[in-house]
């Protein structure tokens, strides 16, 4: 274990096989102040099951460790005035260049970065690098985005604590497109398709029992009409999609 850098663990057990063509996992480096933060959600699920398969590995990284002044000191007040606090650049950049390697593409957490999205993600997957750096305070030095980071992506428009829930967010967002992750092959590509065209939502989903305090599943998807449940669900996504989203069918409220 290399200084300050901790190796994700403690992944559930799961029944699941390594594929059978093993290859070098995908690489996920995290730094952050707080890396016990992700210590839980990257164990879980979908994400600790791709760790026990080898498909991707993820390195958890203490900033702080970084920091050379006595107290571990990592943040100072902005030049110019201004509220809270900035990251220094000093244990940000070292602990950059500590974990990267040729080939890593270093991302920063930024509500200030490019609107995340499906098309995005999937471009993402086919990286075999990837590190995130995640903001706290107000913050970090722009020397280090400068110096360092090579992408600033944000995952919407408002604003969170720290940048930790959305390093989550997107690491979840890029895995579902590696291949062996989900298991169903087209699955990420059937559940993002209104994401690419902006025509529907995915229609409403049932499952047993067929009834339950007196709402029933709704019969044409009991026909066994393939086609026509597949119309029904179009019909219902596009309804759905004009409902909640009118900004992606041109429509002013």
């Amino acid at each position: 274990m290399r200084h300050g850098i901790e190796k994700s663990c403690g992944v559930d057990s799961y029944d699941i096989q390594p594929p059978i063509e093993q290859t070098t996992p995908h690489r996920f480096q995290i730094l952050s102040l707080f890396p016990a933060y992700f210590s839980g959600p990257c164990n879980l699920s979908i994400t600790g099951k791709a760790q026990k398969a080898g498909l991707i590995s993820i390195d958890l990284v203490d900033i702080r460790h970084f920091s050379l002044s006595k107290h571990k000191k990592v943040d100072d007040r902005p030049f110019g005035g201004g509220p809270g606090m900035v990251l220094t650049p000093e244990p940000c950049i070292r602990a950059i260049r500590a974990v990267r390697r040729p080939k890593t593409k270093a991302i920063f957490l930024s509500p200030q970065g490019s609107l995340l999205t499906t098309a995005k993600c999937q471009e993402l997957a086919g990286e075999r690098d990837l590190l995130f750096l995640t903001g706290h305070y107000e913050g970090v030095d722009q020397r280090v985005i400068d110096q360092e980071i090579d992408e600033e992506i944000s995952i919407g428009d408002y604003i969170l604590p720290s940048g930790c829930a959305a390093a989550l967010v997107l690491l979840e967002a890029i895995i579902r497109f590696i291949p062996g992750v989900l298991g169903n092959e087209e699955g990420p590509y059937s559940d993002s398709s209104f994401l690419a065209d902006k025509s529907a939502f995915e229609g409403p989903q049932y499952t047993r029992p067929r009834e339950y305090e007196g709402s029933s599943v709704p019969e044409i998807l009991l026909s066994g009409h393939q086609k026509n449940i597949q119309k029904w669900r179009e019909e219902q996504g596009r309804k759905k999609l004009r409902a909640v989203r009118p900004d992606l069918c041109g429509i002013k409220e």
